[in-house]
């Protein structure tokens, strides 16, 4: 018999199979046909849809650390940690309490989702891919190996983020007190690309559309389905007609979830 730690406030449907040593915290609610490999924790009052994965060493519901010079880390309650039907979680995940997955999302092994962040339907967070808190990923993205999402980030539906692709929110660079008041992510609208190992700098916002090139250093606001390239990145031409998002065809099965 495996052993495992399950509170005595935790409801668990039928059909949940457990790996060995996996404990389960108050009041998490665990839905039918579940698989939980070895070692997963599962934090207090979090809740697991149908049909969900959790591989082995996966920590689900943590409650986040707040360092004594934090920005971005807060003192306030966070509501439970939500993940939807047909998930799967890889190995040695670490998703937060105050996260909200919906249904169909991939989080591939080593990743780590942060407080306050919202992934939208169907979309696929890569391998090693770290998301800070205060994003909100939309619906059928990648996020592919590497990422870096920095805090107060926002991708929209259908977003393609290419391996390595790092993100920043600080001007000042950890320098003076002037930094608190102007924290922003990235903004990338509907449908846009980043190529990998692009950089992008502080609250800058990547139109609908846009085609970011590999290696680029993105210091400035990017016009609709453009291309760009370079360091810093400049305007090459417009996206062709067949790349956007308008023209592709997805199947009747993804727009209808």
């Amino acid at each position: 018999m495996p052993e495992t730690m399950i509170a005595p406030t935790a409801t668990i449907a039928g059909a949940v199979a457990f790996g060995h040593n996996v404990v389960v915290g108050e009041n998490v609610r665990i839905g039918k046909g579940c698989l939980l490999g070895s070692n997963v924790v599962i934090h207090a009052d979090t809740s697991v849809g149908d049909n969900v994965r959790i591989d082995d060493n996966a920590v689900i519901g943590k409650l986040p650390m707040k360092a004594a010079n934090s920005a971005t880390t807060q003192d306030a309650a966070l509501p439970p940690c939500t993940i939807g039907n047909d998930c799967i979680i890889g190995t040695s995940v670490v998703v937060y309490r105050g996260c909200s997955i919906a249904n169909k999302v991939l989080i591939a092994d080593l990743s780590t989702v942060r407080e306050n962040v919202t992934v939208g339907t169907g979309t696929i967070i890569g391998r090693g891919v770290a998301i800070e808190n205060f994003c909100s990923i939309g619906e059928y993205c990648k996020l592919e190996t590497n990422v870096y999402l920095t805090a107060y980030s926002t991708v929209e539906d259908r977003c393609f983020i290419a391996p390595c692709v790092a993100t920043s929110n600080d001007n000042f660079v950890g320098r003076t007190k002037e930094r608190f008041k102007h924290f922003k992510g990235l903004t990338l609208r509907k449908g846009g690309r980043i190529g990998a190992n692009a950089t992008i700098l502080p609250g800058k916002e990547i139109g609908e559309d846009v085609l970011v090139a590999a290696g680029s250093v993105v210091t400035k606001d990017l016009l609709p389905r453009k291309i760009y390239a370079g360091v810093p990145a400049r305007e090459i031409r417009d996206v062709p007609g067949p790349q956007l998002l308008e023209n592709q065809d997805f199947g009747p099965r993804a727009d209808k979830e």
